[in-house]
């Protein structure tokens, strides 16, 4: 690792900007002009402190260490202007403002050490995120596909809202969605878990439970080594959709494990997918295949099927009423899964006033009258 030169010319590029320098400086200028021509018994000096603490809020350490040093220097010059240096008064003013100007120094080097480690911590949240939650293909079979994943408030937690789509061994697509309890690496380890064995299940088991059956033992089977067991003692399980979506047939299948229904919209109705066979979440049920059944429902040409985690249904206004999905989709216009989801999004976020506390993912998926396979793409 090389040393990094720290110049004049890289401080005042640093985030505070150019202009914001000038700030305290100025104030550093006025604040000693007017002491000096003040009478002797008025003392302004010890307001020179604000110029570093000032710069704190604006810069970086180096920075505020230099407009510290200034500050001091400027008192300096006001007691031997005043009196001279020896006075007792002056010698408190000058010792104040460097220890002053030193807190202000540490504190600020402490800030921005936090804020590196933040924004590394962040950097590899969002790396992570993306490695295990491949987009989605805007286009695969005869579906058109939309995404979307609102991360949570606090920026070093990395959620552990899941999806994915992929083509089955017969001509169709399947699809998950799902929410793992709990936040951090270890959420991510157990979703990866679950991505990983649908991925590989996807096209290789014939029947929806059979597939459901197989993320249920992968995810058991690996539990011990990915859950935070030490930290989080808790049971651990996933809610999650799985969907079969034929592309010939204008009927699709879904097992759903302990996850929030799927809304479809048909003609401009909204109907909430209520499974009548519903299963436990994924971690706290090992039935066999034979035991899961596959609840279907009409997905025709032109229907458009939303997928969500509840992230989204649970986001509070700021008077605490939860975020009413089904009826705010009932009244958009939106005719294609890409202004659906910008529908929801910009009405989401005005609906919590702010980011919302719980990450939060959706799926929206259109059934179209042409064919298209394309590999997934990252955007």
């Amino acid at each position: 690792m090389g040393v990094e030169r720290v110049s004049m010319d890289r401080l005042l590029e640093q985030p505070s900007g150019r202009g914001l320098v000038a700030i305290p400086l100025a104030l550093i200028i006025v604040i000693t002009v007017v002491d000096i021509h003040s009478p002797a018994d008025v003392h302004l000096g010890p307001f020179l402190v604000i110029a570093p603490a000032l710069t704190a809020s604006l810069a970086g350490p180096w920075l505020t260490a230099g407009i510290g040093v200034l500050a001091v220097a400027a008192q300096v010059f006001i007691a031997v202007l005043h009196g001279g240096l020896a006075t007792s008064n002056h010698i408190a003013q000058i010792t104040a403002l460097t220890v002053l100007s030193a807190l202000v120094v540490f504190v600020c080097y402490v800030r921005e050490r936090r804020d590196r480690q933040l924004s590394r911590a962040r950097s590899v949240a969002e790396t992570a995120q993306r490695v295990l939650l491949r987009p989605p293909p805007r286009r695969i079979g005869p579906l058109r596909v939309a995404w979307l994943y609102l991360a949570a408030e606090d920026e070093t937690q990395i959620g552990g809202d899941l999806f994915a789509i992929a083509r089955a061994a017969h001509p169709g697509t399947r699809v998950i969605i799902g929410d793992v309890r709990g936040k951090g690496m270890a959420a991510i380890g157990e979703a990866s878990v679950v991505l990983g064995a649908f991925r590989e299940g996807a096209h290789r088991y014939a029947t929806l439970p059979e597939l459901t059956a197989a993320l249920e033992e992968s995810f058991c089977r690996n539990l011990e080594d990915v859950a935070d067991t030490k930290h989080d003692p808790g049971e651990h399980f996933i809610t999650a959709l799985v969907l079969d979506i034929l592309d010939q047939d204008p009927q699709a299948q879904m097992i759903n494990c302990g996850h929030p229904p799927p809304l479809l919209v048909h003609d401009h109705q909204v109907t909430a997918l209520y499974s009548r066979c519903p299963a436990p979440p994924l971690g706290m049920s090992e039935l066999p295949p034979s035991s899961r059944r596959a609840d279907p429902f009409p997905f025709e040409t032109g229907d458009i099927l939303l997928l969500y985690t509840d992230g989204v249904i649970e986001a509070r206004s700021p008077t605490g009423e939860f975020y009413p999905l089904a009826e705010r989709v009932a009244s958009f216009s939106a005719t294609s899964p890409d202004a659906l989801l910008r529908h929801i999004h910009d009405d989401l976020l005005a609906h919590v006033g702010e980011q919302p506390t719980d990450d939060a993912a959706l799926l929206v998926i259109e059934r179209t009258t042409s064919h298209h396979l394309h590999r997934p793409h990252l955007e």
